[in-house]
């Protein structure tokens, strides 16, 4: 079960351009809300490479073949690689196609008029990346946090204290009424996180 997001603004108009925020194994009903909605992607945008985040690409570029993806400058080898993106077990390994453009740390993007900032948040992987619009008070943060939990951190690229940095530096630094939407589990915000969450406190 993982959190995939279609991220489009609020206004009702054709032709809202949209971002695909990770691509799971099922990216089928993003697909049709896409269509349903009459928005346009722009770009599919990576907080990370694992499998249960990337499988979906390949469908989804057979709908929009020249869909830029994005990921963090330190994992741009993970799609293409089943040991890096941890589906080398599976009977199927996954070959994701690979990404057109890196992020990094401070990078600033913009989706119709709406900056987001790129928050390097690392440890689950070596590439996290956490979304954040601060208008909306929202931030996408792929594995790094959870609703009263964190990303795990014993994959070989995984490391612990980097991930617990992280989220204090780039996530906890946030307003407490910040959204924070995750890769699995329910929404949650920062300000319960930080006063709440067993693994990480402020």
């Amino acid at each position: 079960m993982t959190n995939c997001y279609v991220v489009h603004p609020a206004a009702q108009r054709p032709d809202r351009p949209c971002w695909i925020v990770d691509a799971g194994f099922d990216p089928e009903p993003m697909i049709r809300y896409i269509q349903q909605h009459k928005l346009t992607p722009s770009q599919v945008v990576l907080t990370h490479a694992h499998v249960d985040h990337i499988a979906g690409l390949e469908t989804i570029r057979q709908h929009w073949p020249d869909l830029p993806i994005v990921i963090h400058e330190a994992e741009r080898e993970f799609p293409a690689d089943p040991a890096l993106n941890l589906s080398i077990a599976l009977t199927e390994p996954v070959v994701a196609p690979p990404p057109t453009g890196l992020l990094q740390h401070g990078q600033k993007l913009e989706l119709d008029g709406l900056a987001f900032e790129v928050r390097h948040t690392p440890g689950h992987s070596p590439g996290g990346v956490s979304l954040y619009q601060p208008d909306a008070a929202v931030v996408l943060v792929g594995d790094a946090l959870f609703a009263g939990g964190i990303g795990r951190f014993d994959f070989p690229t995984s490391d612990e204290e980097t991930l617990l940095q992280g989220i204090r530096t780039q996530l906890y630094t946030l307003p407490d009424t910040t959204r924070v939407l995750s890769g699995h589990g329910p929404p949650t915000t920062i300000g319960h996180e930080r006063a709440h969450n067993p693994y990480v406190r402020a």
